[in-house]
């Protein structure tokens, strides 16, 4: 996952592809049950201090910033 960047480094309105996730088992398996899986499409819809908004698979999750940095993505928009 070294080529990846966090979840919480994506800019409103981007996208990327999850790699992978860096979290304990519970959390990890928490974020596959709502479709954080390895390769799903993931937007950011909203970024503010204290959570992210994000769209995975069609619905949208309210992310806290600890649990966002536990998600390693790769950059869909070519920055």
């Amino acid at each position: 996952m070294t080529e990846g960047l966090p979840l919480l480094m994506l800019s409103e309105g981007k996208e990327g592809r999850i790699l992978g996730i860096n979290g304990g088992h519970c959390v990890t398996r928490r974020l596959v049950e709502m479709g954080f899986t390895d390769n799903a499409l993931v937007r950011v819809l909203r970024s503010d201090h204290g959570r992210l908004i994000v769209s995975v698979n069609g619905c949208r999750y309210a992310l806290g910033r600890g649990v966002a940095m536990k998600i390693y993505v790769k950059n869909c928009n070519g920055e």
